[in-house]
């Protein structure tokens, strides 16, 4: 699937501050009892790359020792020649037998994912496969096993342009300071979530973001309440964007998703009421009515901020499982919300269960938490675990100044 197409794709199923709405959303009425169940426990689903199993912070005062001594790991490659091309342009896989394993086997040798030993076979075995997934999973990339169009552009990234990467990243988390004792933090390029408490991440949610035309703020901040069974008003930006348009495509898209218009006098009126080839409906509020199609799932997370963003649930569980998640206008979704809300809300009466039962109950309800959240939004691209493991992670909205860092764009299956 091209990127293109990918991106066309994942927008049917989510816009918007929340989910996109573009495609009719699955209701209550549309779902039996088993299959909304089937939808909340694939809130829990696993990364398709592979997860951090580290109770370690991804961002803590070692990451910045380690990230400096990755750059000097890779200055030397650098100029020791750097790390040779991958030849060929066909997929490769467990099995496979033939030369270009051999230049793929000698870049991933120089890279630390191989041992030197195995540099030299021309047959793709259980090793290489190994060694491939361990490459992948550093950068952010399904960890299949397989060299396929994503894999190819990651390998094929000179080594200079990965010493400039760290050495952008190195300033970034310079600036970092001191996070406090329990904080939520979001690295954007990951597109993950840790909810951290002295030093442990007691949590880890995958998160979908902003796209690269809508793209999610880098921010510290602090959480303010938590609606569940929230309304749901549609940003300016989505009425000029997307709503209009939908509208001139489909004039019963408003009623079929429970979304209100009211005048600015507050009055409720009608679709038909509205000249939907003009820039009139830009003057009206829209609300899309609680309820298990809302755009923004059953949970809103309210962050103070200038940006109009916050975290919040999605109808659309299926998208947490894409390895493409640049996919909102700013905000951010987070897998299995609930469990983050109960983690907020500590110390107070509202567990997890307690939450369940709420939105359950359909009941409108705003919580604030008893002690001070503050979420973190970063942009980290290239960083380095206390155990010397270096990441990398997509440049999806050109930061560090590369075309050439944005691979994760088409799948690496079919």
């Amino acid at each position: 699937m091209s990127q293109f197409s990918r991106r066309g794709f994942l927008s049917t199923l989510a816009l918007g501050a929340a989910a996109s709405a573009l495609t009719r959303p699955a209701s209550a009425d549309d779902l039996g009892l088993g299959q909304m169940e089937m939808q909340e426990r694939y809130d829990s689903v696993a990364s398709p790359v592979a997860a951090a199993t580290s109770s370690s912070p991804t961002f803590s005062p070692y990451t910045l020792q380690a990230t400096q001594n990755a750059l000097q790991k890779y200055s030397e490659i650098a100029a020791q020649g750097g790390w040779p091309q991958v030849t060929g342009k066909q997929r490769l896989q467990l099995g496979d037998r033939n030369d270009d394993i051999v230049s793929l086997r000698q870049r991933l040798v120089v890279s630390g994912d191989l041992a030197p030993s195995l540099a030299n076979s021309n047959v793709f075995d259980s090793y290489l496969a190994g060694a491939v997934k361990r490459f992948q999973s550093r950068h952010g990339i399904l960890a299949s096993g397989v060299v396929g169009d994503t894999s190819r552009a990651a390998l094929a990234i000179p080594i200079d342009i990965r010493v400039k990467q760290l050495q952008i990243n190195i300033v970034r988390l310079r600036t970092m300071g001191n996070l406090g004792s329990r904080y939520i933090m979001m690295n954007i390029p990951a597109t993950e979530l840790e909810a951290v408490n002295n030093g442990v991440v007691e949590q880890r949610h995958n998160t979908v973001i902003g796209k690269p035309d809508r793209p999610s703020p880098v921010m510290s901040t602090n959480v303010q309440n938590i609606n569940f069974n929230p309304f749901w008003t549609v940003p300016l930006s989505i009425i000029k964007k997307d709503l209009i348009p939908m509208m001139q495509k489909e004039p019963t898209y408003l009623a079929d998703h429970h979304i209100r218009i009211y005048n600015p006098q507050g009055q409720e009126i009608q679709a038909d009421q509205i000249n939907w080839n003009t820039d009139e409906a830009t003057r009206m509020r829209f609300t899309q009515d609680p309820g298990f199609g809302n755009s923004l799932g059953q949970v809103r997370i309210n962050i103070a901020n200038q940006y109009g963003v916050y975290m919040h649930d999605t109808p659309y569980k299926s998208v947490f499982g894409s390895e493409y998640r640049f996919d909102s206008s700013g905000c951010a979704r987070v897998q299995d919300v609930r469990e983050l809300c109960a983690w907020i809300l500590q110390g107070t009466e509202y567990t997890r269960d307690h939450i369940d039962e709420v939105i359950r109950s359909g009941a409108r309800l705003t919580v604030e938490p008893t002690a001070k959240v503050p979420p973190i939004w970063t942009y980290i691209t290239a960083w380095a675990t206390p155990e010397g493991l270096i990441q990398f992670r997509d440049d999806v909205y050109d930061k560090d100044g590369y075309a050439s860092l944005a691979v994760v764009t088409k799948e690496e299956q079919g």
